[in-house]
């Protein structure tokens, strides 16, 4: 074994585009300073691609105001800024039964606490979202509906523009979690009604770990839930109201910034379908593979039309921890093993608690791996 196939992309793209580690690792030597806390030149210039970070991600995501780009440690980060933010006591949010913990754990807490009651809305048999039992789930008190783009266990592509548009209709605020789905769907927060876009650096945008952030609408209102220095109005002890500082407490991640900005720009060159499209090919090849394996369940249609590139799959009489265990250990493939953060999805597919073994291709994903993947299953499924 001399070299590592890796199939854990949904978990963290790996490795990055050597194009992206290098002009990252250049930039931050060579403006590695606080953005915006200082008056030379230096610092100036590195608020500067900050600023030219933000508009990109406002073009990307199709958002009015690049002001209200607001970067945070991860998808997670800022789905409970926006989530803590937006929800008042008594408040009603609906959401779906396909998503992570990143969004059920906020939401269970602000239950317990008393402050917010909730529903989530089923998936169907194929891993979709009705955009109809999403506007019939809405109270009159619903503030909020939240619904992944893509599940990170059934690889679905989620109707957001649909679900936008009943939530326009109602008057109630739509959160979109992009942390399977930036750099691989697109998503226009203007024409599909979205009022707020959390999204990580670290999958298919091709940055590093520790960046991501969230995307605002100018009429969604999301008060401060953290507090500290942002480099203005320093005089008050108040926090700023202002965007983005409003959202933003302390020095910023600004080589994960950067990162960000060359992996955008990779992106960019690629092209989303493009690159959805590569993916999604590598997880119809595997599927064809492994349906050819009898003690192997595949969780819905990866290899149809509407998913990113991911399988998850369970095997007959092998724990899905065991099994990833043994891909790694005889056969060197990553690959996730568990409930991936998304314990109702398992419990819907009727795999909980030992979850499944997720594949994922990624950016250096080869036809080859594949192969060698789907040959490693058959023979593990001999034993």
């Amino acid at each position: 074994m001399t070299q590592l196939i890796y199939l854990d992309n949904a978990a963290t793209t790996f490795p990055k585009p050597r194009s992206v580690i290098e002009a990252m690792c250049e930039t931050y030597q060579r403006v590695g300073v606080s953005p915006g806390r200082g008056s030379y030149d230096l610092s100036s210039e590195a608020q500067s691609l900050v600023e030219q970070t933000r508009e990109k991600i406002a073009r990307f995501f199709g958002a009015p105001d690049p002001e209200r780009v607001v970067f945070a440690a991860n998808a997670t980060d800022a789905l409970n800024l926006s989530i803590q933010g937006i929800v008042q006591p008594g408040d009603h949010v609906v959401s779906t039964t396909l998503e992570h913990n990143s969004v059920l754990r906020p939401l269970a807490h602000l239950q317990a606490a008393g402050v917010i009651g909730y529903d989530l809305v089923p998936f169907d048999d194929s891993g979709f979202i009705d955009p109809d039992n999403i506007e019939n789930a809405i109270r009159p008190n619903t503030r909020l509906v939240v619904v992944t783009q893509a599940s990170n266990v059934m690889g679905t592509i989620q109707p957001i523009e649909a679900i936008g548009r009943r939530c326009a209709e109602k008057g109630v605020c739509l959160l979109v979690d992009t942390a399977q789905s930036a750099g691989l769907v697109p998503l226009d927060m203007t024409a599909w009604h979205v009022g707020a876009v959390a999204f990580t650096g670290h999958k298919a945008l091709c940055g590093p770990t520790g960046i991501g952030g969230l995307v605002v609408h100018p009429d969604v209102d999301i008060q401060p839930t953290r507090f500290g220095g942002t480099g203005v109005d320093s005089k008050s002890l108040v926090h700023t109201g202002t965007y983005p500082h409003r959202l933003e407490a302390g020095t910023l991640n600004l080589m994960g910034i950067i990162g960000l900005s060359h992996g955008l720009d990779h992106i960019g060159a690629e092209g989303v379908g493009s690159i959805l499209a590569r993916e999604a090919g590598l997880a119809g090849q595997l599927c064809r593979g492994l349906r050819a394996i009898d003690s192997i369940r595949i969780f819905g249609e990866p290899e149809a039309a509407d998913h990113v590139g991911l399988v998850t799959v369970t095997m007959k009489d092998k724990h899905p921890q065991d099994l990833a265990d043994i891909l790694d250990g005889d056969f060197g493939i990553a690959v996730r093993a568990g409930l991936h953060c998304a314990p109702l999805v398992h419990i819907a597919m009727g795999s909980y608690p030992d979850g499944g073994v997720r594949f994922s291709p990624g950016p250096f994903s080869t036809a080859g791996d594949i192969d060698a993947a789907i040959a490693a299953m058959a023979a593990i499924a001999r034993f």
